[in-house]
């Protein structure tokens, strides 16, 4: 049997699942969004992993925002704590331990 592997962007071994580390310092290194298209790719990306991250939604907000129809792209300071802090969350890779058997 296998004692971890990565499955979907997940390392999973016998401590449970987190982020592969691999994907950390790309994250690390992204400059924030210029784009509709750019904050849709970001949102995109860092939704797959939230369940790693606690109040993703609230979060995500002021760049969801963004989204909207008729919204002029303006990326406040609202939204670059908002990445900064998705950005933070990602790179952190929080542990979620799998119940014993």
């Amino acid at each position: 049997m296998v004692k971890e592997g990565i499955v979907l962007g997940h390392k999973i071994s016998k401590n449970g699942i987190e982020v592969d580390k691999a994907k950390v310092d790309v994250i690390a290194k992204l400059p924030h969004p210029t784009t509709v298209k750019g904050v849709r790719s970001f949102l995109g990306h860092a939704g797959f992993y939230r369940r790693f991250i606690k109040d993703f939604s609230k979060i995500s907000r002021p760049m969801t925002h963004l989204l909207e129809k008729n919204t002029p792209f303006i990326f406040s300071d609202d939204c670059i704590q908002a990445f900064q802090t998705l950005k933070k969350k990602l790179t952190e890779a929080p542990i979620l331990i799998a119940p014993e058997e």
